[in-house]
């Protein structure tokens, strides 16, 4: 089976790509959706699911389509049926179009996994469109992990949108607080979801986490310093701590990230960008600017966070000391190069 995904945000992907990766489906990710409006929320969307999908090593494609003109042109004279008239067809049908003429045999979509979307006329305009063209629609109903897959958006840091994605219904939100979920077919339910994720500043046994450090740092002595003078900062998973943060002092405009580490098992989940937004949303009241260093290798990830403005670099910053060869991702380290985040822009 080749298929293509059609897609419309990140946090919708989270728990289809996961539950067709457990069946040994490997899907190709197709982004088309001229429906979302306005421009920004357009672009943020689009723009969360490039990252999202780099970041688990899944193939995307982006038709480039912000479709405002043609939206309103097909919907203003059915406003209440615009959803099932255009918004789905349009998009199932340049996604069985783009699959057929691309090799694909096999299409699906992760409007299947909202229970705020018309299920059955998805699935019936979805297999309607996929013998037009002759290929297949996999069918599967990706309501029962929902809230799994948003919970777990929310502990990656994803963009969160507050409407489905059009300009009426960013208008139904606010005359409406009061929607009822649609109820799931008979038989299922929603398991609640337990994860639990919470930050804190530690005041007390700063040591007890001396060894997670040592993995960023090896060196115990430079580890100590900065421990006994910074604050340390704990992000916990479910009551376990995963990721550690120190920060120092530099002069009462700086602060300096001299440390953030994330345990092994947990990482390549967002915790550390996390981390990150937490300190900067602390320290914007009293720093101007924060600052870390870094090896050559991690520049992109800090460039990403907004540490966008190089500083300084400081030659031989690691074979002068340390004792021992320091490597990252298999490159050997020698200078240490520091950029910076300008707080006030937060």
């Amino acid at each position: 089976m080749k298929l293509l995904l059609h897609t419309c945000c990140a946090p919708c992907s989270v728990y289809c790509i996961d539950e067709l990766r457990s069946e040994n489906i490997e899907p190709t990710v197709y982004w088309f959706n001229p429906n979302i409006h306005p421009y920004m929320e357009y672009k943020a969307r689009r723009d969360c699911l490039k990252e999202y999908t780099k970041s688990i090593n899944v193939e995307a494609i982006f038709e480039e389509n912000y479709g405002l003109d043609d939206f309103c042109k097909n919907v203003v004279k059915s406003l209440d049926t615009r959803c099932q008239d255009y918004c789905y067809p349009v998009r199932l049908e340049q996604t069985a179009k783009y699959a057929k003429e691309n090799g694909f045999d096999t299409i699906s979509t992760t409007l299947l996994v909202s229970p705020y979307q018309k299920h059955d006329i998805i699935k019936n305009l979805g297999e309607k469109i996929a013998k037009k063209y002759g290929i297949e629609f996999l069918y599967r109903d990706f309501r029962l992990g929902f809230r799994e897959g948003q919970a777990k958006a929310r502990e990656l840091g994803l963009y969160m949108q507050k409407y489905c994605g059009c300009i009426f219904s960013e208008e139904s939100r606010y005359l409406s607080h009061n929607q009822e979920m649609p109820k799931l077919p008979h038989g299922f339910e929603f398991l609640p979801v337990k994860h639990s994720i919470n930050i804190k500043k530690e005041i007390d046994n700063k040591e007890q986490y001396l060894d997670l450090l040592l993995e960023a740092d090896p060196s115990k002595e430079m580890v100590n310093k900065y421990l006994s003078d910074g604050e340390l900062f704990v992000l916990t998973y479910n009551d376990e701590p995963v990721c550690i943060a120190v920060t120092i002092k530099k002069d009462s405009d700086t602060v300096e990230l001299k440390n953030i580490v994330t345990k092994e098992n947990y990482r390549e989940n967002g915790y550390a960008k996390k981390m990150i937004k937490y300190l900067v949303d602390n320290y914007k009241t009293r720093y101007k600017k924060m600052i870390v260093g870094t090896t050559q290798n991690n520049i992109p990830f800090y460039v990403k966070q907004g540490f966008d403005k190089y500083e300084k670099t400081i030659k031989n910053f690691f074979t002068d000391n340390y004792d021992e060869e320091i490597k990252d991702g298999g490159l050997i380290c020698t200078d240490l190069i520091y950029y910076s985040k300008n707080l006030k822009k937060e």
